[in-house]
């Protein structure tokens, strides 16, 4: 078992907690992980490009000139391909770029960043996280007291709508839920903030 300090929002160690070595401490698949990636990244993609073919360009209705006697080759419209103004060939049209990867290859993915961030001494395990109302200012310092400077993915165990719109206004700072972390945003972000609620969370959807 891994052991990894508790702090608190101002910054001061509470404790310890223990980290399931079979999520938080083994060993990274950087193959499959990369793959995850390349999977979620696709997902995301809008895939709303459009040319228009020889059917859709404007114009074009008759043939330019008759089939024999002109010496010039035959055509049946100045809106053929190699026409300028014509319409294109086999080109982009609207679609989806998604994709799935087993759900074994997703679970090894989604173990491997967090088992990084735990390598990589980049995790930050919170006893609680809580404000009284939404105020950017107070999320801000316990920031600073937890000497954050970098990106970072704020992980509760449930959803806190005072936190996250604590949150909201900050660059660099996601928050979300322990039941929909995954590997995109745990790589995107350096720090990887967690509460203690939440890790028990995470350790029992994923053991």
């Amino acid at each position: 078992m891994t052991k990894v300090s508790v702090l608190s929002q101002t910054g001061s160690s509470v404790g310890e907690i223990e980290l399931n070595d079979a999520i938080f401490g083994i060993e990274p698949n950087e193959a499959i992980l990369f793959e995850a990636l390349v999977q979620q990244r696709a997902s995301l993609r809008q895939g709303n490009h459009k040319v228009k073919n020889r059917s859709e360009v404007a114009g074009g209705g008759r043939k330019p000139w008759r089939q024999k006697g002109t010496g010039r080759a035959r055509q049946g419209s100045i809106r053929s391909p190699q026409w300028r103004g014509g319409g294109v060939v086999f080109g982009p049209t609207p679609r989806s770029y998604a994709y799935k990867l087993p759900r074994k290859v997703r679970r090894i993915a989604l173990l491997s960043a967090l088992s990084s961030k735990v390598r990589e001494e980049n995790i930050i395990v919170l006893d609680e996280l809580s404000f009284d109302a939404p105020k950017t200012k107070e999320f801000v310092q316990v920031l600073k007291d937890l000497s954050i400077d970098k990106k970072a993915l704020v992980v509760t165990a449930d959803l806190d709508e005072t936190v996250a719109l604590s949150a909201r206004n900050i660059p660099g700072i996601s928050v979300v839920t322990a039941s929909s972390i995954n590997v995109l945003d745990i790589v995107a972000h350096e720090k990887f903030v967690v509460t203690k609620a939440a890790v028990e969370k995470i350790e029992e959807v994923l053991g």
